[in-house]
């Protein structure tokens, strides 16, 4: 009983903290014009960008707090250095994420610069050997925290920040990825994880409520990189890399889109009067480009709007989802 209560009362700490430190962000970003335009609307109106660092400020106090009630009420320690090494890692990739919104691309950060900065990322889960060496029974030894970890950290830290830039699309993305993370989790007896993955879930839904269509505030780098950051700390800790490559497998595709044209397309579709969305490129480069192509070919008035995007999106995401629990069921 008293681990369900635990459970509420972190989930509630989450969700209140990112609730207010979103709000605040706002103003605090206006005020300092940290602002972006929405370029899939038509008279572009100006938003609040960076909103990533409520998300991070919500995690962390609701993670702090369950530590508390684990050592405290609880009076156990187990799985605290795994916990803490996930918040570093978190604090490490929104703090590179966070680097980059305020610089922006145009200061001259190169894609190649990004990725070089992301490798410091893997550094907290190195020092404590996290996860398990033997991958498809070939025993890696050292190769695994010092070689494996650093390539799925970068991997996923700058993957997950490719497939972006549409009115609540990466805390969708990120939410059904950590649900089924979670899940599998605690499945595998993993709860400690489990409860993790519902403090992130709870944190991005209450940020969703100011992110979602049509946005108050834009995730920025600072959510992308600690997400993608994350799914990687979860897939090691948890020992569920097959499981995390699956539910990757869109920002795996966005990859090889992106890689056609060395990475200099925008996801971006270009919007007309009404708001609807046309095609920015001859080709496509990005799989929101390959959604607005379908779905105009599959709805009868052949008009594709932003939000028409993000729910292809999230369903694909989520039919990947099913697709891992299956063996579970």
């Amino acid at each position: 009983m008293i681990d369900i209560i635990i459970l509420i009362l972190s989930i509630a700490i989450s969700v209140f903290v990112t609730l207010i430190a979103t709000k605040s962000w706002i103003n605090i970003a206006h005020k300092n014009k940290l602002e972006g335009r929405d370029m899939n609307k038509y008279n572009k109106p100006i938003v609040a960008e960076g909103g990533g660092i409520a998300v991070v400020i919500g995690i962390t106090i609701s993670i702090l707090m369950y530590v508390f009630f684990k050592t405290f009420i609880l009076q156990t320690m187990t799985h605290l250095i795994e916990t803490f090494a996930l918040l570093l890692t978190m604090f490490f990739a929104a703090l590179i994420g966070f680097t980059d919104n305020i610089l922006g691309w145009k200061k001259g950060i190169r894609q190649i610069q990004k990725i070089l900065l992301t490798i410091p990322v893997a550094i907290p889960l190195i020092v404590i050997n996290a996860g398990i060496s033997n991958m498809a029974g070939i025993e890696l030894g050292l190769l695994y925290p010092l070689v494996i970890i650093p390539i799925a950290i970068v991997g996923t830290t700058n993957g997950f920040n490719l497939l972006a830039g549409y009115n609540g699309l990466e805390a969708g993305f990120a939410s059904i990825i950590f649900a089924a993370l979670g899940i599998v989790a605690f499945l595998n007896g993993n709860v400690w994880l489990a409860l993790i993955a519902a403090i992130i879930i709870a944190s991005l839904l209450a940020f969703l409520v100011f992110n979602k269509y049509p946005s108050k505030v834009f995730p920025g780098d600072t959510l992308t990189y600690c997400m993608g950051a994350l799914i990687s700390c979860f897939a090691i800790l948890g020992n569920m890399e097959k499981i995390a490559l699956i539910l990757f497998i869109p920002f795996i595709i966005e990859g090889f889109l992106k890689a056609r044209i060395k990475f200099q397309a925008e996801n971006f579709g270009i919007p007309k009067k009404d708001n609807s969305l046309e095609l920015p490129y001859k080709k496509m480069y990005s799989l929101t480009h390959v959604f607005i192509a379908l779905l105009k070919k599959i709805k009868p008035s052949h008009k594709v709007y932003e939000k028409d995007v993000v729910n292809a999106l999230l369903i694909s995401e989520a039919i990947l989802a099913f697709i891992v629990l299956i063996p579970f069921l």
